[in-house]
């Protein structure tokens, strides 16, 4: 690698994780939250639970596999060896690409609060959502500084009004607006592992910090610090935004709000407010795009480096970019989102974007238990057994249990689309036979 022109410090490692994180989905999740009552902070609560302490796991094995990009890969590789190495890499990196095409589209709908244009227009609408594509696969071609800079920035912008709606919010806050305990009819239990799915889904990206560490100054301090501190902004903010909505609008109101954030940016400072918030939800999905395709790039680079992914993938142009790796991403995020606005297809997206949800999941569960395998395998865990086996055991189960919660569907043909992946892996090492 290059210098220290080339490396990222703590403020832009922990954006990376913040803004991976935080896309738009937490703009309209706590009106789908509403339904089930004021029971859906406490599933806020246990799937934090659950993530902070996946986080701290990816905290603690970047201290002890330091300086190498690829994060899950890496680990999962390290604990298990190369064939579930490549599965969790394969599968990761197939849901990134779909996950990007999937934010570009929040991006136009987030933007169709200022130019209604944008919901009757289909053409206009995907050709601004594939220009955002391609505008932040040339930004990360530039390299990792400069998507950093501009994931430092969208960062910013997308926390300001969030965080302005919890400290002004709370002036406006009633207990007669929060909602009963359960309303959603259905048993204390059913509603709690419901909200708890649901709220799931906000989380993925803890890992984001640890898949670039190649290039992150420091990396043995700061991935650790960056994948903690990100976690925690995170969970702090998703957690007081839904309390204070649920004190500031109306149960019956919140639970039909498209913008509830919005909605609540109304009540306490009029219009300009609510646009105030919404433009937040457009910049906050911007962010997770740049973000994204850094990643999309950055992680089959580290596995092509390990002859388990084409060559291509591993080529740097002068700005240490995979070059060629984000480009290919973006294509096939492309194609995606092409399917997306064809109304024939637009359930056969939304199927492939819930396939790889399954594909996010099972890494946190090989990496929580590569854990053990590793700090064994190191010679690390004699001198910590207890929080070492306690924090992979945590993990694991928290991670099976969010794959069973994703629904037999997911799990059942999200683990075909992993096992695609094989006859791939034989091709990568039949050709490292043959070199």
């Amino acid at each position: 690698m290059g210098g220290k022109s080339t490396k990222i410090g703590l403020i832009t490692a922990t954006s990376l994780v913040v803004g991976n994180m935080i896309g738009s989905g937490i703009f309209v999740l706590p009106a789908a939250l509403a339904k089930f009552g004021s029971i859906s902070l406490l599933g806020w609560v246990f799937t934090a639970a659950g993530a902070l302490i996946l986080a701290k796991i990816f905290s603690n094995l970047s201290k002890i596999i330091v300086n190498r990009s690829g994060g899950p890969y890496v680990f999962a590789k390290e604990g298990f060896g190369d064939f579930i190495g490549f599965l969790v890499a394969w599968g990761y990196w197939i849901s990134c690409w779909v996950t990007n095409a999937g934010i570009a589209v929040a991006i136009i709908s987030a933007l169709t609060i200022f130019f209604p244009v944008l919901e009757t227009n289909s053409l206009l609408a995907v050709i601004l959502g594939l220009g955002f594509i391609w505008l932040f696969t040339w930004i990360n071609i530039k390299g990792v500084p400069t998507s950093g800079k501009i994931q430092v920035a969208t960062t910013i912008l997308k926390l300001l009004p969030l965080v302005f709606i919890i400290l002004i919010g709370a002036f406006f806050f009633s207990l007669d607006n929060f909602p009963d305990f359960n309303i959603s009819g259905k048993s204390d239990l059913g509603a709690f592992s419901a909200v708890a799915t649901l709220t799931l889904f906000a989380f993925l990206g803890i890992e984001s910090a640890t898949i670039p560490a190649e290039n992150v100054d420091n990396p043995e301090k700061i991935v650790p610090r960056a994948t903690m501190l990100g976690s925690t902004i995170t969970t702090l903010v998703y957690i007081l935004g839904t309390v204070v909505l649920f004190g500031i609008l109306p149960i019956d109101q919140l639970m039909t709000s498209p913008a509830p954030f919005a909605e609540a940016g109304r009540i306490i400072g009029g219009e300009y407010t609510a646009y105030f918030i919404a433009f937040g939800a457009a910049i906050s999905a911007i962010g997770a795009l740049n973000g994204w395709i850094l990643i999309a790039g950055q992680l089959p680079m580290a596995t092509a480096k390990d002859q388990m992914f084409p060559r291509i993938f591993k080529k740097q142009n002068k700005n240490e970019a995979p070059y060629l790796g984000i480009i290919i991403g973006s294509i096939l995020s492309s194609v995606v989102m092409l399917m997306n606005f064809s109304e024939a297809l637009v359930d056969q997206f939304e199927f492939i974007a819930l396939l790889t949800t399954l594909t996010v999941l099972i890494p946190y569960l090989f990496v929580a238990a590569a854990y053990v395998l590793i700090t064994i395998n190191r010679g690390i865990f004699r001198n910590d057994r207890f929080k070492i086996a306690v924090l992979s055991i945590l993990g694991f189960t928290y991670s099976f249990w969010a794959i069973y919660g994703s629904g037999s569907e997911t799990a059942f043909y999200g683990l075909l689309l992993l096992l695609a992946g094989v006859p791939f892996f034989v091709l990568m090492k039949w050709n490292q036979k043959k070199e």
